[in-house]
């Protein structure tokens, strides 16, 4: 992402376009972001954080703030401690039991790359560093926007994500871009709404689906009016 990029006029574009909750942008870092505070108290999940940060908090977190959610912390490739350890496995039998996810299904969930020395989180308009990731809190139809301009912006995609939710962070990285249709964990940790789902973004591409999102809006538009003109003379049932 090049220095000195408009975050506020990118959130501005695009929140114009499709309406959603404030967007998030999420950096996977070495070292703390400057001038960003540190996250102070506990949460119940990494996805926690989202709702933090959509809420108008910048932000950073270190390995430990992760620990309450064994699954958030395998799809950021943090290790838990010694003492956190058999979360994982307990939380794991507890989804089998439940036929939640089978055993096979967890070698196959995304995970960051790297383990990151401290995770930041800004909405995206008040971004002071770069974002591996955005994450757009949207409904049906403006995913459908999302993702006609990354199309035509040749971003990749990849095929609509279930749970976990934050595996699509890690996903989005590879493809470029995805839609997550959320968890339950998810939507009671975050608050998202029944209507609504993710549109999971690689940061870099942000400014070329801006400008593709403003094409697609149009031509949406257009094609809407020209639908309903057709739909008006031409249905007879």
């Amino acid at each position: 992402m090049a220095s000195g990029t408009d975050w506020r006029k990118l959130e501005q574009r695009i929140s114009s376009t499709v309406g959603s909750q404030r967007a998030v942008g999420v950096a996977f870092l070495d070292a703390p972001p400057p001038d960003v505070e540190k996250f102070e108290g506990t949460a119940p999940s990494g996805c926690s954080f989202w709702r933090l940060a959509a809420a108008g908090r910048s932000f950073y977190t270190v390995p430990h703030d992760h620990f309450n959610c064994a699954v958030g912390a395998h799809t950021h490739n943090i290790p838990l401690s010694s003492a956190r350890e058999k979360e994982t496995a307990q939380t794991l039998k507890m989804m089998f039991d439940l036929g939640y996810v089978k055993p096979e299904e967890v070698d196959k969930i995304p995970r960051w790359p790297t383990t990151p020395a401290v995770v930041a989180y800004a909405p995206l308009g008040a971004l002071s560093f770069a974002p591996d990731v955005v994450l757009f809190a949207c409904k049906p139809k403006g995913a459908m926007l999302f993702c006609e301009a990354a199309a035509r912006a040749g971003i990749g995609g990849a095929p609509a994500l279930g749970r976990p939710t934050c595996m699509a962070l890690p996903a989005s990285l590879d493809t470029g871009s995805t839609v997550s249709l959320g968890c339950i964990g998810n939507r009671v940790y975050t608050g998202l709404g029944e209507e609504e789902l993710y549109f999971v973004l690689r940061g870099r591409d942000l400014p070329a689906l801006a400008d593709a999102l403003e094409v697609i809006a149009e031509v949406n538009r257009a094609l809407g009016d020209h639908a309903r003109e057709r739909r008006e003379h031409l249905a007879t049932a």
